[in-house]
């Protein structure tokens, strides 16, 4: 494989972090796999633009709430600038531009590898039931409400503790009716309608991620144990695990509903018991974590979307702590005013 132009957005890496800076990093890393990377920035602040031993080059792009048109014809330029072989989006906001616009950017040159519109839709945490009835696990019971008296007879169903939750972001625990309408006139605020209050389920929290091939199996999967969150729920430490009760329903998972692409899903395990919590349909910000024990999935996303096979073993040890680190980064004030002033470096 001669070397690759690669995009990659999601590289803000503050204390809420996005998932392209380990993205870049598993990139980088794998042995087999040369290439090149250009940062897609929404800020001229986020660190991935001062990260030049990760990115070769960074640009600003619009916001996803812009027009079709105009995010098109800005990644049009990076490619016409940079090269873009594969673009490797890691936005919830973003995802339904690139899979709007899959087969515009594949005529371009463009290769991705993204969940389809059905797929997409399945995040949203209305559909957790589904999903979970097709893994073989349970869902939290909740009510989507959108009104202060739907809300109060949502929590008197469900009882507390609560979790009061925007349909697609956020997410917190009320223990009081209170503290639940405080919550959800934030979020409302924030998300807008339904809001979603969901029973709060005790046990011990994993995740796993995967990379699904679009026909039914999966490239890889990585489970780890939450061992400590920031306030914004982020994993700041974790450990790898194997539950195979957990692997089999993620990857029964995978076959109903032949997923593509990148994947999270987030369970609470007590006992023999395992609660879907919500499914992330892109790579976590903790994807680095799965390299550094050996199972490189952004490198093989990438080998997919160009239409190569890729090793899809799941082998990696347990008991591997991760632990995240805030590092600080020494630029030139000239890289801050060319991204402001001509919206690259």
């Amino acid at each position: 494989m001669s070397t690759v132009a690669i995009a990659v957005s999601g590289i803000n890496a503050s204390d809420n972090p996005a998932p392209g800076t380990g993205v870049a990093r598993s990139l980088k890393e794998d042995p087999g796999l040369e290439c090149r990377i250009a940062g897609l920035a929404y800020d001229a602040l986020e660190p991935g633009v001062y990260l030049n031993w990760l990115f070769e080059r960074s640009f600003m792009v619009p916001f996803p709430t812009a027009s079709d048109d105009a995010l098109m014809q800005r990644i049009l330029y990076v490619q016409q600038q940079f090269g873009m072989d594969v673009v490797v989006p890691t936005l919830d906001s973003e995802l339904p531009f690139y899979v709007r616009n899959a087969e515009k950017l594949e005529a371009a040159g463009i290769r991705a590898l993204l969940p389809t519109e059905d797929q997409f839709r399945l995040r949203a945490k209305d559909h957790l039931q589904e999903v979970a009835a097709q893994a073989g696990i349970e869902a939290p019971a909740q009510r989507l409400v959108s009104s202060h008296q739907e809300l109060i007879e949502a929590v008197q169903a469900l009882g507390f503790p609560v979790m009061i939750k925007g349909a697609l972001y956020k997410a917190y625990v009320a223990h009081t009716l209170d503290a639940a309408m405080n919550l959800f006139g934030r979020i409302a605020a924030e998300w807008g309608y339904p809001v979603i209050v969901q029973q709060r389920v005790d046990g011990d929290e994993l995740n796993v991620i995967g990379l699904g091939d679009g026909e039914g199996g999966d490239a890889g999967l990585v489970a780890a144990r939450k061992l400590s969150v920031t306030e914004l729920g982020k994993i700041w430490t974790g450990v790898t695990i194997r539950h195979p009760q957990l692997e089999a329903a993620v990857r029964r998972f995978v076959e109903a509903f032949r997923w593509r692409g990148g994947f999270e899903m987030e369970c609470i395990v007590r006992d023999d018991r395992i609660w879907l919590i919500e499914i992330n349909p892109r790579f976590p910000a903790w994807v680095h974590f799965a390299t550094g024990v050996g199972v490189n999935l952004p490198a093989r996303l990438v080998r997919l979307a160009l239409g190569y096979d890729t090793e899809r073993t799941s082998d990696y040890p347990t008991g591997k702590l991760y632990v995240r680190y805030t590092m600080e980064q020494i630029s030139d004030m000239q890289t801050f005013q060319n991204m402001i002033t001509r919206g690259e470096t």
